[in-house]
């Protein structure tokens, strides 16, 4: 099983969104790297929700994978935003996968709750972070768990992440759970 975060602006759909439809195919996205991961995602895959673009930045909850890839079929709709005209129902250039609701966090882990946690240092996130499809290490995937769970030393909603830090993940044995490297990819 891998991990992976996925990003959205949630003025244009957000956790709550899903959590009221249930499940929804992740469309529009435009890149071959991120396509590319989103064709590994197997159903079951936890896949962590981060709200991008927004007045508080951070992971807002879990989802799962409920569909792999298939084609893309806004990719052929001229009236919509992520039309593309090299995509054709014969020659699909574009995929989605189908994202389940799984559960919102207690709180926000905030942007700044990630930077202080050591297991999350050398993440994507940071490396790459144009990237809207991002693969997880098991370690970054459960210290992000384990800082949603913890309760803000002041009130403030935010994770401690310092707290975080105490995680020790044991190798599963199934590899450090990065997948290909997507670049920037719009939801």
């Amino acid at each position: 099983m891998r991990h992976w975060l996925m990003k959205t602006e949630p003025s244009v759909f957000s956790l709550d969104d899903l959590r009221r439809k249930g499940r929804e195919g992740w469309d529009g996205v435009r890149n071959y790297e991120a396509r590319n991961s989103m064709r590994a995602m197997r159903v079951g895959d936890p896949v962590l929700i981060y709200h991008s673009n927004a007045e508080t930045i951070g992971v807002a909850g879990l989802a799962e994978i409920s569909r792999e890839a298939q084609p893309d079929a806004t990719a052929w709709d001229p009236a919509n935003e992520h039309f593309d005209p090299r995509s054709t129902p014969e020659r699909p250039l574009w995929d989605q996968v189908e994202v389940a609701f799984v559960r919102a966090f207690p709180r926000l882990v905030t942007r700044e709750d990630l930077q202080g946690i050591p297991a999350f240092s050398a993440s994507l996130l940071w490396k790459r972070s144009r990237l809207s499809v991002i693969p997880l290490t098991d370690a970054e995937f459960a210290a992000v768990l384990f800082a949603a769970e913890l309760p803000a030393a002041d009130g403030d909603q935010r994770a401690r992440p310092e707290r975080a830090a105490a995680v020790r993940i044991r190798s599963s044995g199934q590899g450090s759970g990065r997948g290909p490297s997507p670049k920037r990819a719009s939801r």
